[in-house]
Parts: structure tokens; sequence; C-alpha cells
């Protein structure tokens, strides 16, 4: 197992993982164009894996997947840095941008793909959803 740290732009948001994430991929839905004018990449953690220190806000929409979610962000920087959904309980996702070592995890694939702009660069080795992928598989263990 690898720990991860990382945090927002300002420094007052700070996290620790202590799992290895359950998926990571590259999102194309429009929520998340609008976050970053691009995809964001993400981690998706179990939630009991992750230590939070400083203080969050949080905004809650319903995506286009019809599920409820939560994103929580730096309320001095605005760095987005976790969403939970109603569609995965006991699991968060992580922006990889806000790790120390965004390249200590490589996503797997390109998801909401069908949103994506024209000009956006897929990376051809990755699988690619057109919408909201199913669960990831259960690992053993």
């Amino acid at each position: 197992m690898t720990e991860r740290t990382g945090g927002c732009l300002c420094g007052q948001v700070r996290f620790r993982l202590t799992a290895e994430p359950i998926a990571s991929r590259v999102c194309w839905c429009k929520d998340c164009q609008r976050i970053a004018s691009n995809g964001t990449v993400n981690l998706i953690v179990p939630t009991a894996a992750m230590e939070i220190s400083g203080n969050l806000g949080e905004y809650t929409r319903t995506a286009d997947s019809g599920n409820q979610v939560i994103r929580r962000f730096c309320p001095q920087c605005g760095t987005q840095l976790f969403a939970d959904s109603t569609g995965r309980v006991g699991a968060t996702v992580v922006r990889v941008g806000t790790l120390d070592d965004p390249s200590s995890v490589r996503p797997s694939a390109n998801i909401w793909s069908s949103s994506a702009p024209a000009w956006a660069c897929l990376d051809s080795a990755l699988e690619r959803v057109e919408r909201q992928p199913g669960p990831p598989p259960a690992k053993a263990g």
C-alpha cells in the first residue's frame, strides 16, 4: 500500500490517503468540465481511508447520472478536492491534481466521453465509457 498525501493551493486543507484507489478515471461530464475547463482526473478511494485537516466548503447538485453529488473544496483558495455521491456510498472521489505526487496513479478509463469536446485529447490506451460506468469490481481481500 502506498500512502498518498495532498492538499489545496493555499495549504489550508491537507489530506492523507491510507488505502489504494478503487479506481482512477478521467471524467468528461459537463460538471467536471465546468470545474476544470477540461476533464478531471479522479481517484475513487474508500472514505474510511481518508484523513482530512482544515475546513471545507461544499456544494450539492444532482448530476447527469441522477445521483446527488456533494463537491468539497477549500473555501480560502477554491481548490476542488473531493466529491461524494449517493451512487457511491462509502467511497470518495479525490482530484488527482491535488495529490503531492499526481504521477503516483494512472487513470484506467475516460468516462462520460460522449460529453467531451471535439478538441479533447482522449488517450486511446484507456478504456472509453460513453456515460456513467458501473461500479468498479470488488477487490479480493
